[in-house]
């Protein structure tokens, strides 16, 4: 028997072992249609967040202490010093972001994230595009070497981004000492919404229920595993609707912060 030549040996789209056709797929539906809205969507929120990120101004509104999240919390010397709860640390140059303590976490949170993972392997990668599409790629190694490696750090990220929710929290209460207003509520709902996608998040259900080879002798963290379970079902919801109010809060606070509208007030 002669050796295995170099397409024996092939992996992927081009083993042996897939069926041997011309067309890329036989489905004639718009299946390129998925990822081409993922990019799309993400794309767009990765532009407007790093516009807003370097322009450094109309991300605080003084009258009622509105402070967007994109800017929170704001350590760099050149922030306003009424927004800048928590010390001011970074130096003022035009290409370091306000809040580039918990930007970068938040962003890896985000791109390490179990869902966003399938949305951008399927739709930026194309691995794979759509089901019965082949992908372009002859070799697949998963999760193993650089960059994709990085993905294992997910658990990490989310310890970080657990406290980065504490100081939108408190962002989102420190207002209402001023009244009632619709920024108060944006920030609030806003604020409850990144809550449950944190606490949807795969690693989350892993920290309250993982490891327990017997649920009933650890009732708490069964009936936390449980309440993590219900909302992680719907992890890839939460995560699109949080891009959605990340970025309403902060074009609504930068509407008010430049003059162009005025707060709605209920109460103050």
């Amino acid at each position: 028997m002669s050796a295995p030549t170099a397409v024996d040996k092939a992996t992927g789209v081009f083993s042996p072992g897939r069926a041997q056709i011309p067309q890329r797929t036989l489905r004639t539906d718009r299946w390129w249609m998925p990822p081409l809205l993922t990019n799309l969507g993400l794309g767009a929120f990765l532009l407007y967040g790093f516009i807003r990120a370097l322009m450094q101004k109309w991300y605080y509104v003084e009258d009622y202490q509105y402070l967007t999240p994109f800017y929170s919390p704001c350590v760099s010397r050149g922030c306003i010093p009424e927004a800048s709860h928590f010390g001011q640390y970074l130096p003022d140059v035009w290409w370091l972001p306000y809040a580039a303590f918990s930007l970068p976490f938040l962003l890896l949170f985000r791109v390490t994230c179990y869902y966003y993972r399938r949305a951008y392997y399927r739709s930026v990668w194309q691995s794979p595009p759509a089901c019965a599409v082949a992908e372009p790629h002859s070799r697949y190694t998963g999760e193993t070497r650089l960059p994709l490696i990085v993905q294992n750090s997910h658990r990490y990220f989310f310890y970080v981004a657990l406290i980065i929710s504490v100081i939108n929290t408190y962002d989102a209460i420190v207002p209402l000492r001023h009244g009632l207003g619709l920024g108060n509520l944006i920030l609030i709902g806003n604020v409850i919404l990144l809550w449950t996608y944190t606490l949807s998040c795969h690693s989350c259900r892993h920290v309250t229920g993982g490891r327990l080879k017997h649920f009933s002798k650890h009732p708490v963290r069964y009936w936390l595993w449980t309440q993590v379970s219900k909302i992680n079902t719907r992890h890839m919801q939460w995560a699109w609707i949080t891009l959605g109010t990340l970025v309403l809060t902060d074009f609504y606070i930068m509407a008010v912060s430049a003059g162009w509208i005025s707060d709605l007030r209920f109460i103050g």
